[in-house]
């Protein structure tokens, strides 16, 4: 763990922890596109019950949200954590810290440390991974991420990680560019998922229902197809196969600046939503989380 944690600390100091490859000294302070500095910022932790159900049991998920983010997506529904960096640098905390709340959400009986935006200060959640580990964690970790993530740093998190839930936002690197994601992001992201399947494979649970290992793929579902639902179904589908898990998600409205884009002006219908799950059973996509309650909607 502590070479693990070298070398992350060593990828910070000419920062190269996500794709963006900004080259700042993050250790000393710089900041780069993401608005991180030297030490992760923890805006909020406890039990959450709003995950899904593989995730927050009966106990609940023990999340941990972290600020700053090196997206920018335009509709971020947690934009006040992830793009106010002022707000995010005042909840800057050093790793004894962070593994504190990882101990905290264990004592609450949480079924999970649940990372939330970890990329761009996984270096110093990674040591906190392991002062909490020498105090008695013993909880799986999750890492929840927006995939735009550095292979040469998911590399260092086999056998750290336990259940990886990224998001796979986007078919086309134009449209990504377009509502706050790098150029790159498709390639990217979807280079970071193959990784992720390889380490930890298909989801996991136990008797419960709990997932204990594993990967599971979220997909917000947009208006007008912008998120390029059914090309990305297809690209899960050919590539890992009908086991994995992917999760459907209906929530998306209209947040933080997409009010400037006319295309992101509205929520999905249940007709879009629909036309998504339908296509991924026809692909025999095996284990979809669906939202039944956008099936019910009126258009």
């Amino acid at each position: 763990m502590s070479e693990r944690i070298a070398a992350l600390h060593s990828l910070a100091q000419n920062c190269t922890l996500c794709p963006r490859r900004c080259g700042v000294n993050r250790l000393e302070g710089e900041r780069g596109n993401c608005g991180g500095g030297s030490w992760p910022s923890l805006m909020s932790y406890g039990p959450h019950h709003g995950e899904e159900a593989c995730l927050s049991g009966s106990r609940g998920s023990g999340t941990l949200f972290f600020g700053h983010c090196n997206l920018h997506c335009v509709y971020c529904q947690n934009a006040d954590i992830s793009q106010d960096h002022q707000l995010a640098t005042r909840h800057e905390k050093p790793p004894e810290v962070i593994a504190e709340a990882m101990l905290h959400v264990q004592s609450l009986g949480c079924h999970n440390v649940n990372l939330v935006s970890p990329t761009h200060n996984v270096n110093g959640i990674v040591e906190a991974i392991g002062i909490a580990q020498q105090n008695g964690l013993r909880l799986p970790i999750v890492y929840n991420t927006n995939a735009y993530d550095s292979l040469e740093v998911l590399q260092l998190l086999e056998n750290v990680v336990d259940i990886y839930l990224p998001d796979l936002k986007y078919a086309d690197d134009d449209t990504a560019h377009r509502f706050g994601a790098p150029p790159d992001y498709v390639s990217c992201a979807r280079a970071a998922i193959v990784e992720m399947y390889r380490q930890v494979g298909a989801l996991e649970v136990d008797e419960a229902g709990v997932a204990r290992r594993g990967v599971l793929i979220r997909h917000l579902v947009l208006p007008n197809d912008l998120s390029g639902s059914f090309e990305t179904l297809r690209w899960i589908r050919q590539t890992l196969g009908p086991d994995v898990t992917v999760n459907l998600m209906a929530q998306y409205h209209p947040a933080y600046r997409a009010a400037a884009f006319s295309e992101l002006q509205r929520p999905i219908t249940s007709g879009e939503y629909r036309k998504v799950v339908d296509y991924a059973a026809s692909l025999g996509l095996k284990n979809i989380f669906v939202d039944r309650y956008a099936l019910r909607w009126g258009d």
